[in-house]
């Protein structure tokens, strides 16, 4: 397994998001995630599906679409056509999570289910064989810029020795707070996709600097996992 960076839009230049997804590319980024919003399930809106079909032909990265909406069982195929390669879906919204899931699989794409700080892992613990990705935020989901629950570190070990001792074929992400102090902490406790949003698109130095700084704080703890992020921590 490999370590992952995935700078959320959410953070970014709204006027600029050609710009921006261009720049983490450059940067080295692995992954591009898209928090989507309703303003029903969280307060604000923020794009859709348009926003996806208009970046995919000017990145190469991974789309990794952060459904946080109610019914989004009603939006899948759309994000699946605009080009998205993986599809995350929150446990809370879906009334009906293990036909969602399916849903997300049968359009050949990475599956995901994503948990609340609140939200107990036993939530998903029935649909875990479904999942290529388990993403546990590690802020309540809405607003960038708010601070890393250290609470959830335990969440997160917990979802790693789960997972491992079952046997199953799921990566796990952590979204919220994420910058040079929390990255080493979340990796350690066993997460392999970090999406990190106001440290990447707000850093003095910019994106790729940022991206660079957060590989290097990874390693600085624990050499063995810098060696498993993607793309060197010192270029």
């Amino acid at each position: 397994m490999t370590l992952r960076i995935a700078p959320s839009l959410l953070a970014a230049d709204f006027g600029r998001f050609a710009e921006a997804a261009i720049a983490c590319q450059q940067g080295e980024a692995e992954y591009l995630h898209f928090d989507v919003m309703d303003g029903r399930f969280v307060p604000p809106i923020t794009y859709g599906s348009q926003l996806v079909d208009a970046l995919r032909p000017r990145a190469s990265t991974f789309f990794d679409v952060h459904l946080m909406i109610i019914e989004p069982e009603r939006q899948i195929e759309n994000f699946a056509e605009a080009g998205a390669d993986g599809i995350t879906v929150h446990a809370e919204a879906c009334l009906h999570l293990h036909r969602t899931l399916g849903e997300i699989k049968r359009q050949g794409k990475r599956c995901g289910c994503a948990i609340n700080p609140a939200t107990s892992l036993s939530a998903v613990e029935y649909v875990l064989p479904m999942l290529d990705l388990l993403l546990i935020m590690t802020v309540n989901p809405g607003y960038g810029g708010q601070s890393f629950i250290q609470a959830m570190l335990a969440k997160v070990e917990a979802a790693r020795e789960l997972i491992d001792r079952n046997g199953y074929s799921v990566e796990i992400e952590v979204d919220g707070g994420i910058d040079n102090e929390t990255a080493p902490l979340a990796a350690a406790a066993g997460a392999e996709i970090l999406v990190a949003g106001t440290h990447i698109f707000r850093h003095p130095e910019g994106i790729s600097a940022a991206i660079r700084g957060l590989k290097s704080s990874i390693a600085s703890v624990d050499p063995s996992l810098g060696l498993r992020c993607s793309g060197s921590a010192t270029d």
